[in-house]
């Protein structure tokens, strides 16, 4: 089925958009937006429990922290989180392992200033390693989050990333130490309001839970959706699936769809080459490139909230102007992202990390996220236009070289990895990457650089 047989426009038109938002910069060059209007969110109805959710969610796992330092800054926090709410955002998605262990901590700090019936909390059970997995520990981890969030019930609780490890890893994560049951008949006594899942990894354990609905009874399904991944996911990774059928498999059952990653980690507005931002500013010059991802991501039919991980005050003002209200994408601006934008990405050879994390710490102290996006940025900032000829990654090398230390610490770079694999057997990489055999590609690329020179 093509996406637009099943896509309903919502929201008022663009123009009621415009206006609200009118004169802003892209939030990636802008560092005081325009102010976003109140009393206009955009809001969806949950159609099996009857939620009512505004489209943008705030996702806590990209926290601010205070200048030159690791810890986080819970008045930064607490204002933004009074901010989203002031303007209609009412949906926050956290976990126990984000943001260091962290986030549910300073979520609930700053969700508790406010009165509970104005906010819908959103946690996982997110019991990855295998001393985790026993049923005692799972039980303590969901209390504990409770405890943290300072809530007597959780509005949406999810299995966190199902897929992952496959059939095996599932069952053993939530059937046989019977925590499946456990959360179903936490929903029976009201202290969970919603259970569903959010999905990376083998689509036999995806098509498993929705084919068992009429046993679960799955309230949401929390999916990877943007205009990259629609048709292109597994193309970047075979053991990922395209977004264009979780979303169909969830539309054609009726169960809400929670979508992550609308910007993969930020590579939507940062891995964009120039010539691809200047095709969004030519057709919408007002319009931030992060807006036209947003909108992708929040225009179909079923689609119940849309999470963001807003680090910055501008990019949740930039964020709330776009679905303050929503101004559904058209077919042709459909055709356009999934055509050109999306294609010319593919031709860039970037590596899919949305800097979640999950990889970290190395116990070798390497820097795997910012050794990728650094690479990245390298890659994205020296490709060429199809009509100017192939891509050369190898000029400004010197450049390259020079960024590389003043950014990442010589003992925290590629050629320090010795293969040992723990990213890859111990961790979970969402986006189902090589860590290993990446970092050694980047270690060959600045050997062969600094031979260059």
């Amino acid at each position: 089925m093509n996406r637009r047989d099943f896509i309903k426009y919502m929201g008022l038109g663009s123009a009621a958009t415009l206006a609200a938002c009118a004169g802003r910069k892209s939030q990636e060059a802008e560092g005081n937006p325009t102010e976003p209007p109140k009393g206009q969110m955009t809001y969806r109805t949950n159609t099996r429990t009857g939620d009512r959710v505004s489209l943008l969610g705030y996702g806590m796992m990209r926290l601010p922290t205070l200048p030159d330092s690791n810890e986080f800054d819970q008045e930064m926090i607490n204002r933004q989180v009074d901010y989203a709410i002031e303007h209609g955002l009412n949906y926050f998605d956290t976990s126990p392992v984000y943001s260091r262990g962290l986030s549910e901590h300073c979520t609930g700090i700053a969700l508790s200033r406010h009165k509970r019936e104005d906010y819908l909390v959103a946690t996982k059970l997110s019991n990855f390693g295998q001393e985790m997995q026993t049923r005692e520990a799972s039980i303590e981890m969901y209390h504990n989050s409770m405890r943290e969030l300072q809530v007597d019930y959780i509005d949406y609780y999810l299995l966190h990333s199902i897929g992952g490890g496959g059939m095996e890893a599932f069952r053993q994560r939530y059937m046989q130490n019977g925590m499946l049951d456990f959360l179903m008949e936490e929903r029976r006594a009201g202290r969970i309001r919603n259970l569903g899942f959010s999905y990376h990894g083998d689509i036999d354990v995806f098509d498993y839970l929705l084919a068992q609905d009429h046993v679960y009874h799955w309230d949401f399904v929390q999916i990877q959706l943007n205009y990259l991944d629609w048709t292109y996911a597994n193309e970047m990774n075979a053991r990922n699936t395209d977004a264009s059928y979780l979303y169909k498999r969830l539309h054609d059952l009726g169960i809400p769809a929670v979508i992550m990653e609308p910007l993969l980690g930020g590579r939507l507005v940062k891995d964009l080459p120039q010539y691809a931002i200047e095709q969004m500013k030519r057709r919408e010059p007002q319009r931030s490139v992060a807006s036209w991802a947003f909108r992708y991501a929040g225009t179909p039919e079923g689609v119940l909230t849309v999470l963001s991980g807003m680090t910055y005050m501008e990019h949740l003002k930039d964020n709330l102007c776009t679905y303050c209200p929503l101004d559904p994408l058209t077919e042709e601006e459909q055709r356009f992202l999934d055509s050109e934008i999306a294609r010319q990405m593919m031709e860039l050879p970037t590596i899919p990390c949305n800097n979640c994390q999950y990889c970290m710490p190395c116990p070798y102290g390497i820097d795997i996220p910012a050794n990728f996006l650094h690479y990245n940025k390298w890659v994205v900032e020296h490709a060429l236009p199809d009509d100017q000829g192939n891509p050369d990654y190898r000029r400004n090398r010197r450049n390259y070289l020079i960024s590389l230390d003043r950014s990442i610490e010589h003992d925290r770079q590629p050629d320090h990895c010795i293969m040992c694999n723990h990213c890859i057997e111990v961790k979970n990489c969402p986006q189902k990457i090589h860590i290993p055999q990446e970092l050694k590609r980047i270690a060959d690329l600045v050997e062969q650089l600094k031979r260059d020179e």
